[in-house]
């Protein structure tokens, strides 16, 4: 009885083998739907992302000289865009060098060796032609004043001789030899006395006492305008001649600051709006409200081998003598009144030897194109062929747009 009892399953076990008889086909049921939504949300997760996958492979395409970014593209976010203006009275600048206008300035040197007694004149001092500046004392021109003496005296005695000559010839007293040696002597006299005493009144200084003293006179009507000398200073006229610019700087420099001359660097391009005679419009930094008219008068005929600019040089109205010589100034000239094309100095990148600007189409649309420029107008720069008015170009971002098209290019 025990052996059958345990052969054949009880009542609680036929119940619990029969519920898990109909578990398992729920089990099976939950593991299949488990696999199905797995692999449907692998298919819809391909799917999307193939069809994200073109989108990201979007990026700029060139066609020739035209580079088109899509919409959407981070780098149209980073251009600008600007009209090209037609503008008229297009100018040039150039940078200009106040100086001492030569024709109404002298450099005032000794003409004599010697020691500075006195100075009359001081800088700002208005003189007048032949008005005492300071005073050397000069051996050297005392010599100058005792020939003059000399000679003087020397003219009196031959004088005097060729006239006891004359009468004893006219009584017969004298040969014709000693009479023509006479008038010989007295030609001699009369032009060693003049000689002398045109030296002496070249320097200022007269044959009336031998006193060394020699005046520096300024040579013309002026204003002295710079000073480089001391009481007691040794002065000699082989200054200048020494190679050190403390000892061949001018004494004194008279000159009319009310005429300045100004020199300008012109470079080979502005070369060809040069002309003589040409106005021209004078900019300080001194003065930023103030503008100060002038002329070109001069222009070089070579070229300065160390800066390949052309000198240029022009006079300036000075009246109320506001512009000091040394200045640096800035320069306007006037070309002809032909309307000109202008855009921003940023939209022009230069290529080999040949300048481009990118041109919109549309959004999102460039071409590049060749440019001719006339001349630059601080930030602008005036166009001769390659652009039409009212025409939009890229002012930031152009080299952007080169270094795409360049990459599209080589893949």
């Amino acid at each position: 009885m025990n052996g059958s009892k345990a052969c054949c399953p009880s009542g609680q076990e036929r119940a619990l083998s029969a519920r898990r008889s109909r578990r398992f086909p729920k089990i099976i049921m939950s593991m299949l739907k488990t696999v199905l939504l797995l692999i449907l949300s692998s298919f819809l997760i391909g799917c999307h992302s193939s069809t994200e996958k073109p989108a990201e492979a979007q990026g700029p395409r060139v066609e020739g000289d035209q580079i088109i970014l899509p919409e959407g593209s981070p780098q149209i976010g980073s251009l600008s865009v600007a009209p090209v203006e037609l503008c008229k009275g297009a100018m040039i600048h150039l940078n200009g060098r106040l100086v001492w206008n030569d024709d109404t300035t002298v450099r005032v040197f000794t003409p004599f060796a010697g020691r500075v007694t006195q100075i009359i004149a001081d800088v700002g001092l208005a003189v007048k032609s032949h008005e005492t500046l300071a005073m050397v004392a000069s051996p050297d021109f005392g010599q100058a004043q005792a020939d003059a003496r000399r000679a003087e005296s020397d003219f009196r005695l031959v004088d005097r001789t060729l006239t006891r000559v004359r009468e004893l010839y006219e009584h017969g007293a004298a040969p014709k030899k000693d009479l023509e040696a006479a008038e010989a002597d007295f030609g001699r006299a009369q032009s060693e006395k003049t000689r002398t005493a045109q030296r002496l009144s070249l320097y200022g200084g007269s044959a009336d006492s031998i006193d060394q003293a020699c005046p520096l006179k300024s040579p013309l009507d002026g204003v002295v305008v710079e000073k480089s000398i001391n009481p007691g200073q040794e002065v000699r006229p082989d200054q200048m001649l020494a190679n050190a610019p403390h000892l061949f700087a001018p004494l004194f420099v008279v000159s009319d600051p009310s005429k300045l001359w100004i020199w300008l660097d012109a470079t080979e391009h502005d070369l060809q709006y040069l002309k003589v005679g040409q106005s021209i419009a004078v900019h300080s930094y001194a003065f930023h409200d103030r503008v100060f008219n002038g002329t070109i008068d001069v222009i070089s005929d070579y070229l300065d081998a160390t800066t390949r600019t052309v000198k240029a040089r022009g006079s300036v109205d000075n009246s109320a003598r506001l512009l000091k010589a040394e200045m640096y100034v800035t320069v306007d000239l006037s070309l002809d009144s032909k309307p000109r094309l202008e855009v921003s100095s940023k939209a022009i990148f230069l290529k080999g030897n040949q300048h481009y600007v990118f041109v919109e189409q549309a959004r999102g649309q460039y071409v590049r194109r060749p440019v001719t420029l006339a001349n630059e107008d601080h930030d602008t720069v005036h166009i001769v062929e390659g652009l039409a008015a009212g025409q939009r170009v890229v002012t930031d971002g152009c080299l952007l747009l080169e270094a795409l098209m360049q990459a599209g290019s080589k893949s």
